[in-house]
Parts: C-alpha cells; structure tokens; sequence
C-alpha cells in the first residue's frame, strides 16, 4: 500500500513538474524585432518587422521554457520605401523565396525566477545559425488593458548578416547588426 502510495504521488509530481510551464501566444501589436546597421559609416540605419508570431513556455521556478518565434521577412519598414523593397529583394532578405526568419531556443537562462539570456538558432535566408540574446528586461504581470496575464521583454543581440548570406556591400553597409526584440506575450 506505501509503495502505490509513493508511485501515485511520483507519478502525480512528475506529471505537475510537466504541467507547471505556462504557454504564452506572442503579441503582434507589442512585438517588433528591430535591427540597427552602419550605413557607410556616417550613420546608423534602423528598421523594424512588422509582422511577428509564435509560441513562448516559460517554467519561471525551474529556470527552464521554450522560445519559437517567426518574422515576416516582407514586412520590414525603414520609413523608406524604396530601401524597403531593395531590402525584400534578392540582394538582400529576397523575401519571395525566405518568406520567414525563425528564432527557436529551448535554452533559456535564468537569474533567479528574472529570464536573463536566450541561446537558440537562428534561421535566416535559409541558413540556420546559434545566436545569443541577452534579455534586459523582463516582466510579467497581469496586463490591467487587456486583463490578460502578459510576459514582456527586451531582448538585444549581435549577428553578422553576411554569415546568413546577405552580403551585398559589406563592409561599406556594416556587416554586424545589432538586433533588438520588444516582445509581449499573452498567456494561453
């Protein structure tokens, strides 16, 4: 009887220990991956995708969770609008045949319950590389708006674009982008 009993209660851990991620739906009105780029050296282009979705587990106590997140590649903006379709173009994000960049990361760093990093792999114009984030800020909390339980984050990171493929004028348009994600996530 104590050893049902201890195999019930295992079983019944194991089975909350699965359960206690929480999954959030990503935000596409409050996430914006963003990038800053030398241009020629005289001064720092910006730009922003407007069309993000996917999926975050988040097991803040066991320091543990999940990131899949997928980017328009076709819904940059710069304010320009013809950089904007230079940029969709084959020299560069060719968006007809790499319609997505996905970042997916089941390696997420944690100090405390506070998310702090993020490792995963990155795929960009049909080539997948690791990349790191570092997450400055994060919070989560009840969203008193939509009254939603919501996780947010800033989440900032370095690539060199030519090692995904995108190597039109480089180095005279900057090969390393500074990426930067605001990202808001809604509870399931």
């Amino acid at each position: 009887m104590i050893r049902k009993l201890c195999s019930i209660t295992a079983a019944g851990l194991l089975s909350f220990s699965v359960l206690a991620a929480d999954s959030y739906t990503i935000d596409s009105h409050h996430t914006f991956p963003s990038f800053e780029i030398s241009h020629l050296g005289f001064s720092t282009q910006r730009g922003r995708f407007n069309e993000t979705s996917g999926k975050v587990t988040l097991d803040t106590a066991a320091g543990k969770g999940s990131i899949d997140i997928s980017v328009n590649t076709a819904s940059i903006s710069t304010g320009l609008k013809d950089l904007e379709e230079h940029l969709r173009g084959k020299e560069f994000f060719d968006s007809e045949q790499y319609p997505l960049m996905v970042f997916k990361s089941d390696k997420l760093s944690f100090q405390g319950e506070k998310l702090v990093g993020a490792d995963g792999i990155l795929t960009l114009h049909g080539i997948s590389k690791p990349v790191h984030l570092d997450v400055e800020h994060f919070y989560c909390g009840m969203n008193v708006i939509r009254l939603k339980y919501t996780c947010g984050a800033d989440a900032v990171g370095t690539i060199k674009r030519s090692e995904f493929g995108i190597d039109k004028y480089v180095p005279a348009v900057g090969d390393e982008v500074k990426v930067l994600i605001q990202v808001e996530a809604v509870k399931d």
